[in-house]
């Protein structure tokens, strides 16, 4: 198997029973889910397998529990992609899998990521929507009209998916001017405000926690949220974390990038949820896409081998 992307997910693809079939089957599955536990201090792999949902949601909870269980469909998977990427929580399990950030040392910080993420704005003071449709340039030009809030680009996740962030005022302001302009809006069930400049407290504390921790140049090339280029030094990974907070997830352009510069032909996707195939489908439909969410998958994919 040649020319593999490595896809990992972000919060959104959490829910309740995640790595159970992993764990039923697999020594190491429990093995990693034992090591979460150790590191954090409480039973990661119970909430992960029995909820209840809404403690799982919690973004401290959500984001140690999407990288453990994409942590361990990529070991069970036992293939190396020539280059990976993550979408926002997801580029620290790409560097874990690419060896230049320890497991222990992520699920500390993604855990300490989604309390700062979760503090920096109080609940209900934020608001995230997404724009189907138009393109980026063409949802800016409404942006620049409304003289209201906060109201940034977050997440550009594919040809007519994007993302916006802001607070309360801002967003619905810029709704409301995006509907007007005949554009589809849709609300998202999100906890704060990701990926703008509302998390400026939570970029903060977390550069003091990434200071501390050890990076490695990456085994494959990651590419990152906040360029969408390839990262191959341990420490531009660890400065680009810390940007990664408040500046969008630039996904399309990454794909796009990774696809153009390894002349791809496959991906893969480690986790639950299937969120990043399908996105990459409207990126380009050319590319084979294979996910690893249950055990059966890794089965599948050897065979496929």
């Amino acid at each position: 198997m040649t020319n593999v992307g490595g896809l990992f997910p972000g919060q959104g693809s959490q829910s309740v029973g995640m790595g159970r079939d992993f764990a039923e089957h697999s020594e190491l599955a429990r093995a990693i889910f034992n090591e979460a536990n150790e590191t954090l201090g409480y039973d990661l792999k119970a909430l992960c397998l029995e909820g209840p949902l809404e403690n799982l949601t919690l973004t401290q909870n959500a984001q140690p529990a999407i990288l453990t269980v994409s942590y361990i469909a990529y070991r069970l998977a036992e293939v190396t992609p020539v280059a990976a990427a993550g979408h926002s929580l997801g580029e620290y399990t790409a560097l874990v899998a690419a060896e230049a950030l320890s497991f222990r040392d992520a699920v500390q910080l993604v855990h300490r990521r989604g309390k700062y993420l979760q503090e920096a704005v109080p609940e209900g003071a934020g608001k995230m929507i997404a724009v189907l449709g138009p393109t980026v340039p063409e949802i800016e030009a409404v942006i620049a009209t409304v003289d209201v809030g906060v109201k940034e680009i977050a997440n550009i996740n594919s040809p007519g998916q994007t993302v916006v962030s802001g607070d309360v005022a801002g967003i619905d302001a810029l709704a409301a001017a995006l509907t007007k302009a005949g554009m589809k809006v849709i609300p998202l069930k999100v906890s704060a405000p990701f990926h703008c400049s509302l998390m400026k407290s939570a970029e903060r504390k977390l550069a003091e926690d990434i200071a501390k921790v050890s990076f490695s140049d990456p085994k494959f090339p990651v590419y990152s949220n906040v360029t969408a280029t390839k990262v191959t030094s341990g420490s531009e990974a660890k400065e680009l974390l810390v940007k990664q907070v408040c500046s969008p997830v630039r996904w399309t352009e990454s794909m796009q990038n990774m696809i153009r510069d390894f002349d791809l032909k496959q991906s893969i996707e480690f986790g639950a949820g299937g969120v990043l195939s399908n996105l990459l489908k409207r990126i380009d439909k050319s590319i084979a896409r294979a996910e690893i969410g249950e055990f059966a998958h890794v089965s599948s994919l050897r065979n496929a081998a």
